[in-house]
């Protein structure tokens, strides 16, 4: 029996929400298993090569991208419609956006999403080196509360895993409306060394990238400051 205490701290908040509509818990049931992502070292250890083989996207993709806490899933399904070129891991533990997501991958006949809807961290973890070309991870859970700031997403550790997988050049955007989180997460890149962040001027995290999808959860003025973009690049 594995040690409970060898897990990493949850990241992320409540998984449930209001109960899904008829659509969504069909897709839920039926479309979700279609696109998870399996759990599988060996399926998973060239991840290009093998989506082809196992079609798990239908059009020829040159680019694996991840994104990490997609929310209500509008910025992932957009991006795949914009780049058919990226096979696109999208991870979301949260079943109402899980719903919405397969939603709009229904609606729009994306093929090439797939979904995970697990501690992100164990994909990661499961991917083999210097596979990744993109990398989002736009307004995760800023766990306020100064008590569960271990609880943040970006901290040394994970970085080191996102450093293992992503190659030279691979692009990283953090995104977040909280300035204590976005102050952490600054220095906590920073201090990485992984990772050259992109910004010469303030408008270059100020200002969303040109193609930046906003989403209804930006739209909600949650944070404390206006959304900040940080992009890195991954150092070769």
């Amino acid at each position: 029996m594995s040690d409970m205490t060898d897990k990493p701290i949850r990241s992320f908040g409540r998984t449930g929400g209001r109960p899904l509509s008829p659509r969504q818990r069909k897709l839920v049931d039926e479309l979700l298993p279609q696109l998870r992502v399996p759990p599988d070292t060996a399926v998973l250890a060239a991840p290009l090569d093998l989506f082809e083989d196992l079609d798990l996207f239908e059009d020829k993709v040159s680019e694996l991208w991840l994104e990490i806490g997609f929310g209500g899933g509008e910025h992932v399904s957009a991006q795949a419609k914009a780049n058919p070129q990226a096979g696109i891991f999208a991870s979301e533990v949260f079943i109402e956006g899980l719903a919405k997501c397969l939603s709009d991958i229904d609606d729009m006949g994306l093929s090439n999403v797939r979904l995970w809807d697990e501690d992100a961290r164990e994909l990661v973890d499961l991917l083999p080196g210097h596979c990744l070309d993109r990398v989002f991870i736009l307004f995760p859970d800023p766990w306020p509360k100064k008590r569960h700031h271990k609880r943040r997403i970006i901290q040394p550790p994970f970085l080191d895993a996102l450093a293992r997988v992503m190659k030279p050049g691979a692009q990283l955007r953090f995104a977040t409306d909280v300035r204590s989180y976005a102050d952490e997460a600054l220095v906590t890149f920073l201090a990485h060394g992984a990772f050259d962040w992109q910004a010469r001027r303030a408008d270059d995290w100020r200002t969303p990238p040109a193609d930046h999808v906003r989403t209804r959860y930006e739209t909600k003025n949650l944070g404390d400051i206006a959304p900040v973009f940080f992009n890195f690049v991954r150092k070769t």
